[in-house]
C-alpha cells in the first residue's frame, strides 16, 4: 500500500529510478567513474592509512 503512495510523490518530468539503464562499458566515461576511480580511491586511502600508522600519528 505503501509503495503505491510513493509512486505518486514523483513529480512528472523528472528522472526516476526507473528511468535507469545499464551502464554501458563501451563508453571510455563509465569505465574511468565507475571502475578506475573507484579502485583509485581505494588504492589511495589504503596507502595514506599505511602512511599514517608507520608515521606514528
Amino acid at each position: 500500500m505503501l509503495n503505491i503512495l510513493y509512486l505518486f510523490q514523483i513529480p512528472m518530468g523528472t528522472r526516476n529510478p526507473d528511468d535507469n539503464g545499464p551502464i554501458d562499458f563501451s563508453s571510455p566515461f563509465d569505465v574511468m567513474m565507475y571502475i578506475i576511480m573507484p579502485v583509485l580511491m581505494i588504492l589511495l586511502y589504503i596507502f595514506w592509512r599505511r602512511n599514517k600508522k608507520k608515521n606514528g600519528n
